[in-house]
């Protein structure tokens, strides 16, 4: 199916990552023109930008003035910017439940995933003002939806994109541009480096997909292609403050005995 996405400007957030990654390959075979973020992934982001024809850009996204800078960065290397991808983001790996969580922690981790897609977005919409056109897909996460246990933290931050913020942001849009689009994308466990050490762990793959029909792990594709269909105005031009799992059917409950 067309999608409508050749040519069109993409900034992609966390690019350095494996759902980054799969995110600018997937764009860049629409034939869209894409920027990718960096922050400390540098080599891996201009080797995918060489990949696919586009360019790599550093920014850290906590820092208001380099995140504004990022995405004039992205207008101008693009010649247009019509999507933001929010997808930078970091999971503490230590288990840690509340009564034993550092302040520091909590802090680092709503700054790592809820300032830096605030503060892109607002970047971003800034931009929308003056082209009166623009789309907006969130990486948030199932942790957000269902909890997790040990990271409550991450699971804050990612449950606060899926509602709140998103369901603002989905009404605010439109006043600056008329047919604007947010929506978010839930992935599950995913393949990616950032989970590689957990998903080691066989009996943890075996627990964790026992709350799946779909029994296994997901794949960073699996992830990038829906949220390239929510970017698209063809595809889903009629759909805005969604939150879409990718999650192989996940529940917060157990499906299967073993």
């Amino acid at each position: 199916m067309e999608t409508g996405l050749a040519g069109k400007g993409v900034l992609i957030t966390g690019a350095g990552g494996g759902i980054g990654g799969a995110l600018g390959r997937e764009f860049a075979g629409e034939g869209a023109k894409v920027a990718l973020h960096y922050r400390s992934s540098r080599d891996r982001a201009e080797k995918l930008a060489s990949e696919v024809g586009g360019v790599a850009v550093r920014a850290d996204l906590t820092i208001e003035d380099e995140t504004n800078v990022l995405v004039a960065d992205a207008v101008r290397m693009l010649d247009r910017l019509d999507v933001l991808v929010a997808n930078a983001g970091a999971w503490p790996s230590a288990d840690e439940p509340v009564w034993e969580m550092s302040l520091e922690r909590w802090r680092q981790t709503l700054a790592a995933n809820l300032d830096t897609v605030f503060l892109s977005c607002r970047a971003f919409l800034r931009h929308v003002t003056r082209t009166r056109t623009g789309n907006i897909v969130i990486i948030a996460s199932t942790a957000g939806l269902f909890g997790e246990a040990g990271h409550a933290d991450y699971a804050a931050a990612k449950g606060a994109l899926a509602s709140g913020f998103l369901k603002s942001l989905k009404n605010e849009i439109t006043r600056i541009a008329p047919r604007g689009r947010v929506n978010v994308v839930a992935p599950g466990w995913t393949a990616t480096d950032m989970a590689r050490g957990a998903l080691a762990d066989e009996h943890l793959v075996e627990r964790i997909t026992r709350t799946m029909p779909l029994r296994k792990v997901g794949a960073a594709e699996d992830v990038a292609r829906v949220v390239v269909a929510l970017a698209s105005d063809t595809i889903s031009g009629h759909v805005t403050g969604e939150v879409v799992t990718v999650a192989g059917g996940m529940e917060g409950r157990v499906l299967h005995d073993r």
